[in-house]
């Protein structure tokens, strides 16, 4: 089938590792110059220079000024983009007793704001596209939260509700605007310390062998198994194509479109295991190294924007540390 994206200018936030950059990558097999988006200046640079028609961007779109950085980056390329892709996003640990006004407020910075900046600054590029896609990256915790991480899980849901209005905001413009919330994603890290479980429970010595039982565990879906980031990206590709060209919020294209998960997990084991950790986390080894841990001991060292600083999480995943703020 042919997508019709071939010529498209696709930016894919938060693209340089993980999830996003697979999305990149499928992107740019359809055809699509895509613009590989990282916070930090530098950070684009080797991941584009592997994908073919790809250019390296950055900004902090955390931030009014990082968002309007890169959105001056993209005009002095006279490019215009057709699909936005809002990829990035942060799981931020937390709970109710320990998460401070401050850390309520970056989280929707991160995961709200973030968006909301891009579609303001490239509005009218996408209403005057032939093509004008938004698809946003979500959870299944959006409106399925779970008691820890609150102030993500809002963020979240506010996401999920922007998109409603948003897709109401474009109509009649041929701007579709759409959510995927996965659930669990097969990362290698995802991998691995599931498979240190699997095996001391009997189900299994590979992970293709343990994966049904894992993921009826830990992640249940009607699939049975847990999505691999290629599935993911093939869900925003299609959302991308003129062949969805009549697919304006739908829905959460999570369950319903390949196989997320039907709810979070739940975490009375390892209450801080979050599917968005080590998703968010799958190219990142500075820090998947500490979520392999907890999994595998139930204990845990969540690194902070800073190497120096730590995080320090019991058993029962109590926060032992005052400072809340986790790298992006």
């Amino acid at each position: 089938m042919d997508y019709g994206i071939a010529g498209k200018i696709a930016l894919v936030t938060g693209s340089n590792r993980g999830t996003g950059l697979i999305i990149a990558q499928s992107l740019a097999a359809e055809g699509a110059k895509v613009l590989i988006h990282s916070l930090a200046a530098g950070d684009s640079n080797e991941p584009a220079a592997q994908i073919a028609n790809a250019i390296p961007v950055y900004g902090d779109i955390t931030t009014d000024a990082g968002a309007a950085d890169l959105i001056s980056q993209i005009r002095s390329l006279d490019l215009k983009v057709d699909l936005l892709i809002n990829n990035y996003g942060t799981a931020l640990a937390g709970t109710w007793d320990s998460l401070s006004t401050t850390d309520w407020i970056d989280a929707y910075q991160k995961n709200t704001l973030s968006i909301v900046r891009l579609v303001q600054g490239l509005k009218s590029d996408l209403i005057n596209s032939t093509q004008g896609r938004i698809v946003n990256l979500g959870t299944v915790g959006s409106d399925r939260p779970n008691n820890k991480m609150p102030h993500y899980y809002a963020a979240k849901g506010a996401l999920a509700n922007l998109n409603v209005g948003l897709a109401k905001e474009f109509s009649g413009t041929g701007v579709t605007v759409n959510l995927v919330s996965p659930g669990l994603i097969r990362t290698p890290e995802v991998e691995s310390a599931y498979l240190k479980r699997a095996q001391a429970k009997g189900w299994g010595n590979t992970f293709d062998e343990a994966e049904a039982e894992i993921a009826k565990q830990f992640a249940p879906s009607p699939l049975g198994r847990i999505a691999t980031r290629e599935e993911v990206a093939n869900v925003v590709t299609f959302l991308s194509s003129t062949a969805a060209s009549h697919a304006s919020y739908a829905g959460h294209f999570g369950s319903s479109a390949f196989g997320g998960a039907l709810r979070e997990p739940d975490h009375e084991d390892y209450p801080w295991l979050m599917p968005e950790f080590l998703g968010e986390y799958s190219d990142d080894e500075e820090n998947s190294d500490d979520y392999v841990q907890f999994l595998q001991t139930g204990t845990n060292v969540l690194r902070k924007t800073k190497p120096s600083q730590s995080n320090t999480l019991d058993a029962q995943g109590n926060d032992n540390n005052s400072s809340n703020e986790q790298e992006a």
